[in-house]
C-alpha cells in the first residue's frame, strides 16, 4: 500500500513522526512517495504534478484519490471501502495532490475518490490523517476495538 504525496515533508516534523507511527501499524505497511511540487502558473502546476503523479503510479495500482469532491464515509464505511477496494487489488495508492489540487486526469485514472471532510486540511497534516482512518478501518474490519463506535 502506497501514500503518494506532492510535496516534501521535514522527517523531523511532528507531522511526519505521526504518519511513521500510523503506517507501521498498517498491514501491509503503508509506504511514503514524496514527488517534487510543480511550478508555473496554477495550471501549469497542476499539469506538471499530474504528469509526475501520473509516472509514479504502477499500472497495477487501484488509485483512490483524495479529493474534495469524493466519498466523505464515516469510519465503520470507509473500513468497508477498504475491504472492498483490496479485493479489487491487493496493491492500493492514495494520491494527495499539491496546493492547487488534483488535476483531471488524475481524477479520472483514480478508481475512487475520498474526501475527509468540507474542512480544509494542510496537505502535510492529511498524510498522517488518512494513515489513521487507514489504521482504524482495519481496526474495525478485524474486530478490534481501537475504535469505539458507542461512546457518546
Amino acid at each position: 500500500m502506497r501514500l503518494i504525496a506532492i510535496g516534501k515533508s521535514s522527517a523531523s516534523a511532528p507531522e511526519s513522526e505521526l504518519l511513521r507511527r500510523y503506517a507501521a501499524r498498517i498491514k501491509p505497511t503503508l509506504s511514503l512517495v514524496e514527488l517534487q511540487d510543480g511550478f508555473g502558473n496554477p495550471a501549469e502546476i497542476k499539469r506538471r504534478e499530474a504528469l509526475t503523479i501520473l509516472n509514479t503510479i504502477k499500472p497495477d495500482e487501484f488509485v483512490i484519490a483524495l479529493d474534495s469532491g469524493g466519498v466523505a464515509p464515516g469510519s465503520p464505511e470507509l473500513a468497508k471501502l477498504l475491504a472492498r477496494w483490496s479485493e479489487q487489488s491487493k496493491k492500493l495508492a492514495f494520491v494527495i495532490g499539491g496546493a492547487e489540487g488534483l488535476d483531471a486526469v488524475v481524477i479520472s485514472r483514480a478508481g475512487a475518490r475520498l474526501s475527509l471532510g468540507n474542512l480544509t486540511w494542510p496537505h502535510m497534516l492529511v498524510r498522517p490523517m488518512l494513515a489513521e482512518q487507514i489504521y482504524r478501518a482495519q481496526m474495525i474490519t478485524a474486530g478490534h476495538p481501537y475504535h469505539r463506535a458507542g461512546r457518546p
